[in-house]
């Protein structure tokens, strides 16, 4: 034999390797997805171009020669590093290209991520990156997002999801409303004054009552479902709310009220799709998030 099967066509080499394997063109040809006399061919140009016969052929189908028998082996292994070359490759145009999509809510989007994105996109170019600021829960399972960040624990069947720790909540309100309506000093004071709550979503009214706290609708004097709204009505002099601890401590115009009360944190999750989660992008993206997410909270 004067030539390499290492020089032939990888294509030929497919098509020795499955009917040597299944032990006939047909079945082989089933396994390619090819036709049984396209296959016949490639045989046929295999032996032409190695100079030697593969195949001994007998009624029942085909058996290896002698040299087919040696040549196996080598076919083998060039399958499996074909096979390697193709996923290592697969993983790096993954994990180097394309976009990966994140819902968080609206607060979040606004508060909390912008930092972190911009520092995976930094240090991951090729990765494209959605950002979907919502208060409504998306269906991860349908592909509406990659990623989620969630202030709950998520619940879906097919989900994995992260524990990452806890954000810390406090009283605050802003500095030009303080000066003119007194600071609180007892968590009773609140109620002598203008409160910012929700609208519709009873959660603060619920903690409150847990509590022991006589709280209901009115108590509020302004009300908002839409937290990053609410936010703005706190700045702007509303009267006192609730808010995130690093975002009212970092806003000059804010000040954060000391009542000597503990407020239930809330827990920050990452969440994905079981069948998605291992993709090399969004693993990627994933880890970086719960990196800069913990470092933040």
């Amino acid at each position: 034999m004067d030539k390499s099967l290492t020089h032939a066509d990888w294509s030929l080499i497919q098509s020795f390797l499955a009917v040597a394997e299944t032990g006939s063109l047909s079945a082989a040809a089933r396994q390619l997805d090819r036709s049984q006399p396209t296959l016949g061919r490639q045989i046929h140009a295999l032996e032409d171009e190695l100079g030697v016969s593969l195949f001994d052929r007998h009624a029942r189908g085909l058996k290896l020669s002698e040299v087919g028998t040696q040549l196996l082996p080598m076919a083998q292994q060039m399958h499996s590093a074909m096979n390697s070359f193709s996923l290592a490759a697969a993983g790096q145009s993954q994990q180097l290209e394309g976009s990966v999509r994140i819902t968080a809510s609206v607060f979040a989007s606004h508060h909390l991520l912008p930092p972190i994105l911009s520092q995976i996109r930094a240090l991951e170019p090729a990765i494209q990156l959605e950002l979907v600021a919502t208060d409504a829960t998306e269906n991860l399972l349908y592909r509406e997002a990659d990623i989620a960040v969630r202030m709950y624990r998520p619940a879906q069947m097919d989900i994995i999801s992260r524990y990452l720790g806890d954000v810390n909540l406090c009283f605050c309100a802003a500095q030009v409303y303080l000066d003119r309506a007194g600071r609180p000093r007892r968590p009773e004071d609140l109620f002598d004054h203008d409160l910012v709550g929700f609208d519709a979503n009873e959660h603060i009214i619920n903690r409150m009552q847990k509590r022991g706290w006589p709280a209901s609708k009115d108590s509020f004097a302004t009300r908002c479902d839409l937290q990053s709204a609410y936010w703005q009505l706190i700045r702007a002099g509303c009267g006192i709310g609730f808010s995130q601890i690093q975002v009212a401590e970092a806003d000059p115009d804010v000040e954060v009220l000391d009542l000597d009360v503990e407020i239930e944190p809330l827990p920050v999750w990452l969440a994905a799709p079981q069948a998605m989660r291992q993709t090399p992008r969004i693993r990627r993206v994933w880890d970086l998030l719960a990196e800069g997410l913990k470092a933040a909270l």
